[in-house]
């Protein structure tokens, strides 16, 4: 919005636009070596301890002689855009213009492939700095339909992801996510609905509701992040991208009877023959 060529001053161009100078001038800092190291422990300690808020994840650190305050690591997980999970009254209000829906799938059997589709983010670590990863996945076979990184949580990247999977795998019947901007923004639920998809959301705080992409994040930490230290974002969208296609074709599920997500997804949708 701020264009340093134009002849208005920075000054009065910030007035028109109704922002402070402080914003105009200001320069973000990166994130400094050691605050990425524990970043990564947090996310570690998240994955296998998702209840735990940031008192207890400081005496977690603590234990393991990383002297860090409760507030210091409160801002660190709000960068990471995680939270402890656990259910709680849901006395928040939506952002102006975001919309929460009800949660769709108490009680209902998912019996075969884009009768369901869900999609979350994830913190991702680097060797030098971060990115987030958001997947679409198919509930029946635990498929990931699309995938895309960001360097920033705005909603773009899980549009572009919601559209590459509707234009390869058709339509789900529901689509279920968590109550975060990006997933309850106009940008996202209008993709859904102008698709005739049914929106579900989850309750606040519990991971239960989405508990496939929770498997499937556990997998892409524990079998691909952990394992390496991207050295770029492109590295990472590279090497993460072999890993999903290794997860879906050739990785044996044994909540799918030890096939593939491909097997159970593609099998699934095959028409069953008519007896002649």
């Amino acid at each position: 919005m701020i264009d340093r060529k134009h002849d208005l001053s920075l000054t009065r161009q910030a007035k028109a636009l109704n922002i402070s100078r402080g914003a105009v001038y200001y320069k973000p800092r990166p994130v400094s070596a050691e605050d990425l190291a524990i970043m990564r422990r947090i996310d570690e300690l998240h994955l296998d301890y998702p209840f735990a808020g940031s008192r207890m994840l400081r005496d977690l650190l603590g234990r393991e002689s990383v002297l860090i305050g409760r507030r210091h690591v409160a801002t660190l997980m709000k960068r990471m855009g995680i939270e402890a999970i656990y259910r709680r009254p849901n006395t928040s209000k939506p952002a102006p213009g975001h919309k929460i829906f009800p949660y769709l799938l108490r009680g209902v059997t998912i019996e075969r492939a884009n009768q369901v589709w869900a999609t979350d983010i994830t913190y991702i670590p680097m060797a030098r700095g971060f990115v987030y990863l958001v997947a679409v996945i198919d509930w029946f076979s635990r498929r990931v339909l699309s995938h895309r990184l960001s360097i920033t949580m705005e909603a773009d990247f899980c549009v572009e992801a919601l559209e590459e999977a509707l234009a390869k795998h058709g339509r789900p019947e529901i689509f279920n996510t968590d109550q975060g901007s990006q997933f309850t923004s106009e940008a996202f639920t209008g993709v859904l609905t102008k698709n005739s998809i049914a929106i579900s959301m989850d309750g606040k705080g519990s991971w239960r509701d989405n508990v496939f992409v929770e498997r499937l994040w556990r997998s892409v930490k524990y079998e691909e992040v952990y394992l390496r230290a991207y050295d770029s974002v492109c590295d990472a969208r590279a090497s993460i991208g072999r890993y999903l296609a290794f997860f879906n074709g050739k990785r044996p599920h044994s909540s799918l009877d030890r096939r593939t997500p491909d097997e159970a997804y593609f099998t699934a949708l095959q028409p069953i023959p008519v007896a002649a």
